[in-house]
């Protein structure tokens, strides 16, 4: 079986989050498993000159965007594995930055029509495309108005994951005609609630819908979550499927990570000490034996930083220290370093993504704090146990599929449902009167070590959900 996996990033060459870890790893554990998978991003001025030296040019084409043709050039590359391929265009592509520009609709327009176009120059025929968020879900679109029965295109299946419902690509009409080039009669793909939604469009149109975890499945067909999108996905919840992302374990593994002070195991946490006493150290906080509470992510509401800011003065008056590592929304950054100057010692603020940094704080702390108020999956968490520090979190979409509370059987963390700062206090208060039950807490470290949240067992999942689609009759 051979596999596509169009993104707008994906590790190593270009990343802005958990969308270019998925894409970076899922291709590689699918590929060891016996399928060959292959992956297409654009080729950004980011990319680092010694992965650029890495690429072969196939060939230059032209591209349709509506009534304009435009240059394209098609690289290849190999990585780990896996082949990479690069859509080339440096009026779209040759900017500071992968997202946020005036043209990002004409940019990805122009990307997914080059995906299609570029089948027919590369030795490498995909059975599936699998295309991951809005960025890429005019593939499906494309595929089904222009392509589906043209020679060397017929029987492919395409697949389009949702990573984050918020962001579905929505503008004006009037790019129907002049920047997408799609005919007035296929219109009804595409408009919803007054406007054009590319993810509308790759719900419509592709074989299947996949979310990437089960609980962000269900929740995504209640208003709640679904940022309007909940009607269309009712209607087509039969296509729908969630499969729970992994991590590299090989990357994220504290017997031999080479940034950490200390290496451990489940057998041997010894190591994990000495993580935590180097990072005091690092970071100038109090040499005490305080619990350490780290939090890695984006300062945006979503996130549940609100409910931080609620209880952070508390929490710190509970006997607890703080290592933060993340930007975002200016509001959020200054209360942070607001935090940091009131609580020297206790609090270590750093912004921006540093990712040594971020694997010695997962390794050094003792407790990691996502009470997010939405969470399609979540890395953190499950990086976090993988160095044994018990994460705490709300439960929503990914975060329930993969923490259990220790007040339950085979705990690995703490819990909280409600999107509530009392109800996040009160799981910190139990994580740390378990913090001092040093028999309890080991137990509970080990358990966490123990978690598999390798990508082995998603992979089998995505490699029998694509075999079905395959056999399907259409």
């Amino acid at each position: 079986m051979k596999i596509l996996f169009a993104s707008s990033e994906a590790v190593p060459y270009a990343a802005s989050g958990g969308l270019a870890d998925v894409v970076g790893t899922l291709p590689k554990a699918i590929g060891s498993k016996g399928h060959d998978c292959a992956v297409v991003i654009p080729l950004y001025k980011s990319i680092k000159q010694e992965l650029r030296d890495e690429m072969n040019l196939i060939t230059t084409i032209t591209v349709d965007v509506s009534w304009r043709k435009q240059y394209c050039g098609i690289y290849k590359a190999e990585y780990s594995g896996v082949t990479y391929f690069f859509i080339d265009n440096e009026y779209y592509f040759k900017r500071d930055g992968l997202y946020g520009f005036y043209d990002d609709c004409e940019r990805f327009v122009f990307f997914d029509r080059a995906v299609l176009e570029m089948l027919k120059y590369i030795d490498f025929k995909p059975d599936i495309i699998s295309c991951n968020d809005w960025q890429t879900a005019l593939i499906p679109v494309y595929y089904n108005i222009y392509y589906k029965y043209q020679q060397g295109y017929c029987g492919i299946k395409t697949v389009f994951t949702i990573h984050n419902i918020e962001y579905q690509g929505k503008y004006g009409k009037e790019i129907l005609d002049e920047v997408m080039g799609i005919p007035m009669y296929n219109a009804g793909l595409l408009e919803y609630d007054g406007s054009i939604n590319m993810m509308k469009g790759a719900i419509e149109t592709a074989d299947i819908v996949t979310t990437v975890s089960p609980g962000y499945a269900w929740e995504i067909l209640d208003p709640w979550y679904a940022h309007g999108l909940d009607r269309i996905l009712v209607t087509k919840q039969y296509k729908l499927k969630g499969i729970l992302n992994g991590i590299d374990t090989d990357f994220y593994n504290p017997e031999n990570d080479p940034e950490i002070a200390g290496n451990f195991s489940s057998s041997d946490i010894s190591g994990k000490a000495e993580c935590k006493a180097a990072l005091i150290k690092e970071l100038a906080l109090d040499d005490t034996d305080e619990p350490i509470i780290g939090i890695v992510t984006r300062f945006v509401k979503h996130k549940g930083i609100d409910l931080i800011r609620y209880a952070f003065e508390d929490i710190i008056a509970m006997g607890m220290k703080f290592v933060i590592l993340g930007s975002g929304e200016k509001i959020y950054e200054d209360f942070f370093c607001e935090m940091a100057a009131r609580y020297p010692g206790k609090v270590s603020v750093d912004l921006g993504f540093i990712p040594e940094l971020a694997r010695r704080i997962y390794a050094g702390s003792d407790m990691f704090l996502m009470p997010s108020q939405s969470e399609p999956c979540g890395l953190a968490q499950m990086i976090s146990m993988r160095y044994g520090t018990a994460p705490i979190v709300r439960e929503t979409g990914g975060l329930r599929d993969t923490v259990r509370d220790n007040g339950g059987i085979n705990g690995n963390g703490y819990t909280f449902k409600t999107y509530n700062a009392d109800d996040m206090l009160d799981a910190v208060k139990r994580a740390k009167r378990d913090y001092e039950n040093k028999d309890v807490w080991s137990s509970l470290v080990k358990r966490a070590l123990e978690c598999n949240n390798s990508w082995s067992a998603s992979a089998d999942i995505y490699i029998e959900t694509f075999n079905e689609l395959l056999s399907a009759k259409d």
